[in-house]
Formats: C-alpha cells, structure tokens, sequence
C-alpha cells in the first residue's frame, strides 16, 4: 500500500494537515502574540485564577543581565526562560548554590558571569521564535510529584495536552532523559508517554521517534502507569481554551509536589509526536470532535465529554505507580 494512503487510513494527522485543516482554520494570527509570549499568557492565567509557576523577575536589558547576582540574592533554586522561546531551547535551571556558584540540574556549576551572559544571549534572540529581541523570565524552580520519580532522570517531567475546540483530544506524558539534558522536549531526546485520555493511564511509550516500554536511563516500565488527579488536569487543559481563545492548542501542565496541578504553557503549534506515544492518530479524535451537534462552554462538561469521546467513564482517581 502507499505509505501516505496507509498513513491516512491510520488517521495520522501530518504537519501539512495540521497547519493548513486545524491551525489556520481554528487560531487567529492575531491571537498568537497570546501563547507566544510566555510573560502574557502567564498573565492572562492569573488573572483566571489559573495556578502557574511564581514569576521571580522579568530582566529586559542588557544593564539588568549585568546586575544578575544582584537580582538573584536571596535565591537559591530558579530557572530562566526566554519569554518567546519554544522547544525548550534557552531553559536553564538551577537547583541550589555552591559558594558562589550556581548549580545546574545536572550537576555541573555554573557562575554568575556565566549566567548573565545566558541572559545576555536570550535579550539577543538567539532563543525567540523569530530571532527578535527577546526578554528573559526568572520563575521558581517547580518541585514535581514524587511519585513520578522513578520516571524522571535530572528533570520535571510535563503533561501534554492536545485541545481541540475546547475538547482534549489527545494527551502524553513528556519525561526528561539523559540525552535530552533533563529536559522533557521530545526532539532533545525526551520520552513522550501516551495516554489514555479516559483513564489516565499510560498506554505507550516513543523516543527519537521509536517505541520503547522502558526509560532508557531509570530502566523502569513505562507502561500501564495512572496519572494522579487525572480529571483535575484535564478541566484545567480545557479551561486554557477558554483564556486565549485558539481551537487547536497544545498546554503544558506539571504536577508539583506544593502547588498541585500548575500550567507551564501554551503552544499555538503543538507538535505531533503525540500520535506516536499513543500509538493512533489523532484525526478520528478530532473528527468526532467536529462531528458533534455542539460543544459545550463548561470547562468541566468538556473535561468529560474528553473522556467520553475516548470510550471510558470517569474512574476512582489512582496514585502514579509503577507498573505491574
């Protein structure tokens, strides 16, 4: 069979697809500057009443960059951002201090020069969408749910949701890996975890676009693992609907081990290694998505008209475990 005929039977959305079918038809340009600038969309979340990681500092010029220890005293753990980056390209975190050094997450020390001049880099572009000025954001440093330890290598492993017109669609698990420096982006070398939007249970598992059932650094199974507070998670995804106003959207969530359930971001173009981790394409979610009479407004109805959708009723919420 023809490879692009059998990818179309499988129902595999492709980029193609998604840009010209979902993202041009469902998010206004001008609804862009929204999700892509992580400062706004942090800002529209809480005033929402949207639980989000707590802003430290915002530094916008080069003077600031300079003046970084300064800005930093007093703060042992953090992690800088670019405010329009994508693809988790210019994070950097910092998980305490070693006399006058700062240390990484993975381990390495790092000094104060040396993290102005990251900053110093990020105010140049070097980490924005377009290559333009950019500015860098100072956010505390999430502690994540211990029960997602054994998953985790040097990092926070995120949840990534798919929305389709205010329906989560699909979902997955992203897990920091040793080739992906401790971050949890699927083309560093994260692990995306798929999962059952019905039950909150893992159901696959890819990475560098292979399947795998392990982590290839904790070596645990990967497979068959129940998200905490799963139907929690879900509302707050279809809530982020609703505050940027796109039809086809990508939101970030963590689970900190604190706060609870914390949006990171949202992606006006979330990527769709989603459709391997779960082993399915997305086109027959979206298409019964767009097959119903109407959708409903409560982010609550559409939390489980999500699950609905995905052939299971809402269960007894489980701890995150490890694998039978």
């Amino acid at each position: 069979m023809n490879p692009f005929k059998r990818l179309r039977r499988l129902g595999i959305v492709g980029m193609n697809e998604r840009n010209a079918r979902y993202i041009h038809t469902y998010n206004p340009r001008r609804l862009f500057p929204l999700v892509d600038d992580k400062l706004r969309s942090k800002e529209l979340a809480e005033r929402a009443g949207i639980a989000v990681p707590g802003l430290l500092g915002v530094v916008e010029t080069n003077y600031q960059a300079r003046r970084i220890e300064q800005l930093l005293a007093g703060h042992d753990e953090f992690v800088i951002k670019p405010a329009a980056g994508s693809g988790g390209n210019g994070i950097l975190v910092i998980t305490g201090r070693v006399g006058k050094y700062f240390r990484r997450s993975n381990g390495a020390l790092v000094s104060p020069a040396q993290i102005s001049h990251h900053v110093t880099n990020i105010l140049s572009g070097m980490h924005s969408l377009a290559g333009q000025p950019d500015r860098a954001m100072i956010e505390e440093r999430v502690h994540f749910d211990p029960r997602f330890e054994h998953i985790a290598y040097q990092g926070v492993p995120d949840i990534r949701v798919v929305v389709y017109r205010g329906i989560p669609a699909m979902a997955m698990i992203r897990l920091p890996t040793r080739a992906s420096d401790g971050k949890a982006n699927l083309h560093l070398g994260g692990v995306g975890v798929g999962i059952d939007i019905g039950s909150g249970r893992t159901i696959g598992a890819v990475c560098r676009n292979r399947p795998l059932r392990h982590h290839p650094d904790t070596l645990e199974s990967l497979i068959g693992l129940e998200i905490p507070g799963w139907e929690q998670l879900l509302v707050l995804a279809a809530r982020c609907q609703s505050l940027c106003g796109l039809g086809y959207l990508g939101v970030d969530l963590v689970l900190d081990a604190r706060h609870g359930p914390l949006v990171l971001e949202l992606n006006a173009r979330p990527g769709l290694a989603v459709q391997l981790a779960n082993q399915k394409g997305l086109r027959q979610r979206l298409d019964a998505i767009d097959a119903l009479p109407s959708l409903p407004t409560d982010a609550e109805a559409r939390a489980a008209l999500a699950r609905e959708l995905a052939g299971a009723a809402p269960t007894e919420e489980a701890p995150v475990g490890k694998a039978a």
